[in-house]
């Protein structure tokens, strides 16, 4: 007879994409609290602007090693399992977070957090597998925006409530939503068929086999990685920016541009259907260029009295994170394709490669910020994401 979790757990359909896709968005919103709360936070514990960046830099590459080291043991584990006890682990670095002293055990904290958050890469990868086969890029798109939404509402809402009620209570809420990830999990995942026997040595060590065999998953996992500098290192130092002169703005401006980019995430499903239908190779050069495009835009910010400005970081956001998340879901899509069985293990080397690009944006921004002023960050953006199109639009077989 089957056990309680089981007989609870849903079957594929509505409910249970809406399900993975809540789970994924809730989890992977984790790794962006910190980000409009970095001005208040530096004051709190006595950090400059290079010692906070630390923060967004060590969860990114918190995030990149949980995926790499991580994330393969969904092809020979119980996603459901992992997932859960991932997500237990995430809800105790927050509270840490919360109640931290100084910027040691933030960053301890912080680094874990991006370890365990990777969850929502194990809910991704569960719903390319339970998904029929001529509906996946529309079921990964679908719960990719939960994901993206996860990611943009993030911001918005850490920067009402730190402005409100102070950041510790950010992570304090933050910790409470983790639970609610945990309890659904524990009643409406599925179990998901583990795909291979391979020991843990030899999952990894396959990482490099995939890494070699597949120009397809090289080329997505770089030119992803090249698009997360560019829109880490915005993110990273956006509060920093508008902290300081001639805008003297608090977290929640900050974060409100979190909207604009949320606006573009709700393309997320759209894109993915255009990849099943058009092929997701064409779609990865349209999201670079939007991307690439919208960077050079923000780039001439300094020729705009303060409140010009404002508004073309606005229309920027919405520009480059549609872009940049347009192009992750048809690079999912390209990897997906390739070996069924290894799903997990392909989404790791992918996502690697983006949060290696999201920590080098958010540790090279605080520096370039601190060194050479917001104009350096930007034209990091710019330089990045049009080497990402380059690589998108050049010739190849995938």
């Amino acid at each position: 007879m089957a056990d309680s979790a089981e007989f609870r757990a849903l079957r594929f359909g509505p409910a249970l994409i809406g399900l993975l896709a809540s789970i994924a968005g809730l989890a992977v919103a984790s790794l962006y609290y910190s980000q409009p709360m970095l001005a208040v936070m530096a004051e709190a514990i006595g950090a400059s602007d290079t010692e906070i960046g630390l923060v967004p830099m060590l969860t990114q590459l918190g995030y990149a090693f949980g995926i790499l080291f991580l994330a393969p043991l969904g092809d020979r584990f119980d996603r459901r399992r992992i997932i859960i006890i991932k997500a237990a682990v995430l809800a105790g670095a927050l509270l840490v977070s919360a109640v931290a002293s100084n910027l040691e055990i933030l960053l301890a904290a912080s680094l874990v957090i991006g370890l365990s958050a990777t969850l929502a890469q194990d809910v991704v990868s569960a719903s390319a597998t339970l998904a029929p086969e001529t509906s996946r890029g529309k079921v990964v798109g679908t719960v990719m925006t939960g994901v993206l939404m996860g990611i943009l509402l993030s911001r918005v809402i850490s920067g009402l409530v730190a402005e409100s009620f102070g950041w510790r209570t950010m992570f304090l809420g933050a910790a409470a939503s983790i639970v609610v990830v945990w309890v659904l999990a524990m009643r409406g995942l599925p179990r998901v068929k583990p795909t291979t026997a391979l020991a843990y040595s030899a999952l990894l060590g396959s990482l490099l086999v995939l890494w070699r065999r597949h120009s397809a998953l090289r080329r997505a996992a770089i030119a992803q990685g090249l698009l997360s500098v560019g829109f880490s290192a915005f993110w990273s130092t956006l509060a920093l920016m508008l902290h300081d002169e001639p805008f003297h703005l608090g977290s929640a401006a900050a974060g409100a541009f979190g909207l604009a980019g949320a606006a573009g995430a709700l393309a997320a499903p759209v894109a993915g259907r255009l990849a099943d239908r058009k092929g997701p190779v064409l779609v990865t050069r349209l999201g670079a260029g939007l991307a690439a495009l919208s960077f050079g835009i923000i780039a001439l910010a300094p020729l705009l009295t303060p409140h010009g400005q404002l508004w073309l970081i606005g229309v920027s956001v919405l520009g480059f994170d549609l872009g940049v998340q347009v192009t992750l879901i048809a690079h999912q899509t390209i990897i997906y394709g390739l070996e069924p069985a290894a799903r997990s293990r392909l989404n790791a080397v992918l996502f690697t490669g983006m949060f290696i690009g999201m920590s080098i944006g958010a540790g090279l921004s605080g520096v370039l910020l601190e060194t050479w002023g917001w104009t350096a960050v930007t034209w990091l953006a710019l330089v990045t994401s049009v080497g990402a199109l380059g690589l998108r639009i050049s010739k190849a077989r995938d």
